[in-house]
């Protein structure tokens, strides 16, 4: 499997340095899809050359990167375009090993359920076949490395390709069960965009997992690993926050970044749902609404822990999708990290019921962006309602999407419990339905 795993590196690093020397590099790194005030270059650009005057790059309302970011192109500023290559590389790697191991796992447990006869008889053509995992990793590899979102969004040279970095070598140390890597990852996530903190509790359910400690309030073994982990993850977070403050000798870093994301003062149009909601809104409401706007992020957590608690790494999934759908400032580059689990979920396929219809919506939409922005900013003959629109059905077509892949997930592992043919008490056949 090294030799396919290199091939696709070569030809995406070789799409990306072909691109990097285009002239659609420029055009690229000023789409607002692909670059937010966040996470744009230009704006890295601009603190750096603050931060060269003796000036702190928080001083003004351009910089909202934090100071480990600047302090990296700091003194890689000559070979960012190598770095974006290099991140995204890794990235690839850490979900390829991440997913290898997970396999392994699932396979395992499958054993073990077969064993015990927890399986319904005529459920045999559900059960999953090493042959047909063996690819898998390298097709998560492939989808995120090849992935038109990645590779824009690394040619716009957008700081979220370091954020899935370190989300990914997050989802790697936690599937390899080492819970001081999965805390010192999720701590650099949460650090970085602050909405990773609601990865917390499927890491948490996995490594319980992973040490056979059961999931029971009542459980005292529960309760010590559970604050075992919060701490590592908390001291961690501490440690990486002081380091900062060292490196700027102010605190000014806190306000202007996980401020701005948490208020979203400046509305830059993007994918997300923010921007148009609140340029519209009376000031007096703002507050209210941005609070019920950033609690969608975190609202969902508890429920899908509840309901997946035997699937942790289903709900890591699932909450990823969560956060590049409803964070402040959402980018194609976010998008692009859980679109490369699909392959891990290609046994749900059968199981999926608007997939073709989904992923026409996605791509259609991916393509009427800048058509409807060129319209509204350069014609003049559209204005901000067209591209809000295109957006909103954007993101219902993604939230769609995961809602299938949920439904699909919870009605096969019930087929397997209770069989592919339902019947009902008079004999007839029953028809699954989620309520």
């Amino acid at each position: 499997m090294a030799a396919p795993l290199v091939l696709v590196v070569l030809v995406a690093v070789t799409v990306r340095a072909v691109l990097y020397r285009s002239s659609l590099a420029a055009f690229i790194s000023e789409r607002v899809e692909v670059a937010s005030p966040l996470n744009a270059w230009k704006r890295v650009v601009e603190g750096l050359a603050l931060l060269d005057l003796g000036v702190s790059p928080y001083s003004g309302a351009i910089f909202h990167e934090t100071p480990l970011i600047i302090y990296l192109f700091h003194f890689l500023i000559e070979y960012a375009e190598l770095v974006f290559m290099i991140t995204d590389v890794l990235t690839a790697v850490a979900l390829y090993l991440a997913i290898q191991d997970f396999n392994k796992v699932v396979f395992k447990k499958q054993k073990l359920l077969i064993e015990l006869d927890k399986y319904a008889p005529d459920a045999a053509e559900l059960i999953r076949t090493p042959m047909e995992m063996h690819y898998i990793p390298l097709k998560v590899a492939l989808f995120y490395l090849l992935n038109p979102y990645t590779v824009m969004s690394c040619v716009a040279k957008s700081t979220c390709a370091i954020n899935n970095t370190v989300i990914a070598f997050f989802i790697l140390a936690t599937i390899k069960g080492s819970a001081f890597l999965s805390a010192v990852f999720l701590a650099l996530a949460t650090y970085q965009s602050l909405y990773p903190l609601t990865l917390f509790a499927p890491a948490l359910l996995y490594l319980l997992q992973r040490q056979f400690i059961p999931i029971k309030l009542k459980s005292k073994s529960f309760w010590l690993y559970t604050m075992q982990y919060a701490a590592l993850y908390l001291c961690s977070l501490v440690v990486i926050i002081c380091l900062s403050f060292f490196l700027l000798n102010s605190w000014d870093f806190i306000p202007s970044v996980y401020g701005f994301i948490l208020s979203v003062p400046d509305l830059t149009p993007n994918i997300g749902l923010f921007w148009y909601f609140f340029a519209e809104m009376f000031e007096h409401f703002s507050l209210f609404f941005v609070c019920v706007f950033q609690i969608n992020v975190f609202f969902y957590t508890i429920p899908l822990a509840i309901k997946l608690k035997e699937h942790p790494v289903f709900f890591m999934f699932v909450q990823i999708a969560i956060i590049s759908i409803f964070k402040s400032y959402p980018t194609v580059g976010d998008i692009a990290l859980y679109m490369a689990f699909l392959p891990v979920w290609s046994h749900l396929y059968r199981f999926l019921r608007n997939i073709f219809i989904l992923s026409c919506v996605i791509i259609v939409c991916s393509l009427l962006f800048p058509v409807l922005w060129h319209l509204w900013i350069y014609a003049g003959s559209a204005n901000s309602n067209f591209y809000y629109a295109i957006t909103l059905t954007f993101n219902i077509g993604q939230i769609l999407l995961i809602s299938d892949y949920f439904y699909a997930f919870l009605r096969r592992e019930y087929y397997l419990t209770h069989g592919l043919h339902l019947t009902r008490q008079d004999g007839t056949e029953a028809m699954l339905v989620l309520k």
